[in-house]
C-alpha cells in the first residue's frame, strides 16, 4: 500500500463505523471471512483468515498461524479508530434570528477547540431505523460528503485580545451552522429530512450516533511532499499501517497474527467495544477452543504473545523546544517511537521496548524514543489499559505527529512507510 492509499483511507473514514467498514472491505478482497460473534466458533485451520466486529466500530482480524496459539502465541498489532470530534445531541436544532439554524454539540475526547472553527465540516456515523421489532433496529451508515457545516468565528473587532488566547465556551461558542430557513415549517426537524435524503429513507428515524468532520480532503505537503495532513492521523494512521501489514504479511505463519482496533480510546476506553472490554480476551479464548485447546492452552497463549499498541506519539516542535525531553523527543522522519513513562501510563518495560526495538532493526527501520518532559504531563493510551485484562507482554509506540488532536495533524510520509516495514516483520517473526 503506498502513501495514496493512506489518504484514500483517511477520507473514507471520517468516524469510527465507516473507519471499519472501510476495514472490512478491504479484508473481505483479501479473503477475510467474518465470523458472528452470536453463533458458535466456525472449525479453523493454519493459513485461515477471519474477522468480527464489535458494536460496528470496533473490529478484530485474525490470521491463523502453522503452531497452535498454546506454542507460539499470537503477535498483535492494536490501534484505536475513534478521534476527538463533536457528536450531535438529540433535539438539535436551536433556531436564530435571521432564519439561522445551529447544531446543539457535545464535545467528544480532548480537541484543540480553536482548530475546528472557520473550517468546512460535515456529517457522519450511524442513523437507527425501526426494524423487525423493538429489540433489532435497523443500522444505517451515513457520510454527507459535501461541506455542510461550520463554527464561524468572532470577528477580532469585537473582541481585541483574541491573540491573546480566549477561553471558549463548549455549549456557547462550539455550535454549528448548518443554513438559512426562512419558513416556520421548514425550521422543525431539518436534521431528519438530511438524514432520509442521505439515506434515501422513508423509515422512522429512531435515533442516530452523528459527528462532526472536516470536510477538506486529506494531503499531502512540504518542498519534497514529505508531509501528511489529515484529520484523524492520531489514530488511523496506525490502523492503516496494521492493517498494511497484515495483508502483506506471509499467508503461513507461525504464530497467530492479530490486527485489533479499538473504539472509544479519546474517551478512556471503558466500553464494550473499547480496550477495557474482556471482548478480545474472549474472542482469543474461543479461538484456543476452536483449534481443540483446554482453557489451560488460553493461559500458555497469553504467556507465548507479544503486543504492539500503536498510537501516535509527539514530534520534536521547533517552535517549542522547551515543552520537550532534552534527549528523547522524536523527529518528524526519523522512524516509529518507542513512549516510555515511569508512572505507567504506557505499557512499555525495558524488554518490550528491546524487542521492538530488534523487530525494527531486523526490518532496516531507525526507531525513537519519546519520554516526557518531567514537568509537562502527558497522556495514556492502549497498552496498559489493555494489559490489565490481557496480561500480554508489549510496547506502546507510534509515529511521531505535530498537533495532536487539532482537526488536521501533521504526520511524515517516510515514517509511515517506516512503520508499515516494522509491522510486517513483526507479524512474519
Amino acid at each position: 500500500m503506498n502513501i495514496m492509499n493512506l489518504l484514500d483511507f483517511l477520507d473514507s473514514s471520517p468516524v469510527n463505523f465507516l473507519a471499519v467498514r472501510t476495514l472490512k472491505e478491504q479484508l473481505e478482497a483479501a479473503g477475510f471471512q467474518r465470523i458472528d460473534p452470536s453463533r458458535p466458533m466456525p472449525g479453523m485451520k493454519p493459513g485461515g483468515q477471519y474477522y468480527v466486529t464489535k458494536n460496528d466500530s470496533s473490529l478484530y482480524a485474525f490470521r491463523l498461524g502453522r503452531k497452535p496459539l498454546a506454542e507460539a502465541g499470537i503477535r498483535l498489532i492494536c490501534a484505536h479508530c475513534d478521534s476527538p470530534t463533536f457528536r450531535i445531541k438529540p433535539k438539535a436544532e436551536i433556531s436564530c434570528e435571521g432564519g439561522l439554524v445551529k447544531l446543539n454539540t457535545e464535545v467528544y475526547g480532548g480537541p484543540i477547540l480553536s482548530t475546528w472553527m472557520d473550517r468546512p465540516l460535515s456529517l457522519a456515523g450511524r442513523v437507527v431505523l425501526r426494524g423487525r421489532d423493538a429489540l433489532h433496529p435497523e443500522t444505517c451508515l451515513v457520510h454527507v460528503r459535501r461541506p455542510l457545516l461550520q463554527i464561524p468565528n468572532l470577528a477580532i473587532h469585537f473582541n481585541r485580545q483574541v491573540n491573546d488566547g480566549v477561553k471558549l465556551s463548549r455549549q456557547k461558542d462550539m455550535l454549528p451552522i448548518i443554513g438559512i430557513i426562512t419558513e416556520e415549517l421548514e425550521r422543525e426537524g431539518v436534521l431528519m429530512r438530511l438524514l432520509r435524503e442521505e439515506l434515501q429513507t422513508e423509515a422512522p428515524i429512531l435515533d442516530f450516533d452523528l459527528y462532526l468532520y472536516d470536510a477538506t480532503p486529506a494531503c499531502l505537503f512540504g518542498l519534497h511532499d514529505e508531509f501528511i495532513s489529515s484529520g484523524r492521523l492520531d489514530d488511523l494512521s496506525m490502523v492503516h499501517a496494521g492493517l498494511a501489514a497484515l495483508l502483506g504479511a506471509g499467508s503461513s505463519p507461525q504464530a497467530t497474527q492479530v490486527l485489533a482496533v479499538f473504539d472509544n480510546e479519546e474517551t478512556g476506553s471503558q466500553t464494550k467495544q473499547g480496550a477495557g472490554s474482556p471482548f478480545l480476551a474472549s474472542l482469543l479464548q474461543r479461538i484456543v477452543q476452536a483449534q481443540g485447546g483446554t482453557p489451560d492452552d488460553y493461559f500458555r497463549a497469553v504467556e507465548q504473545s507479544f503486543m504492539v499498541s500503536a498510537d501516535n506519539a509527539h514530534a520534536w516542535h521547533p517552535n517549542y523546544s522547551e515543552k520537550y525531553d532534552p534527549t528523547n523527543h522524536p523527529q518528524m522522519g526519523g522512524g516509529p517511537v518507542i513512549k516510555i513513562n515511569a508512572a505507567q501510563k504506557y505499557a512499555t518495560d525495558a524488554p518490550a521496548a528491546a524487542v521492538f526495538a530488534e523487530v525494527c532493526r531486523a526490518a532496516d527501520v531507525p526507531v525513537q524514543y519519546f519520554v516526557n518532559h518531567s514537568d509537562v504531563a502527558g497522556g495514556s493510551t492502549l497498552g496498559n489499559i489493555l494489559a490489565a485484562s490481557l496480561p500480554l507482554r508489549g510496547v506502546d509506540m507510534g509515529n511521531p505527529i505535530w498537533a495532536m488532536h487539532s482537526c488536521r495533524e501533521t504526520g511524515s510520509v517516510a515514517d509511515h512507510t517506516y512503520c508499515i516495514k516494522a509491522f510486517t516483520k513483526f507479524y512474519d517473526i
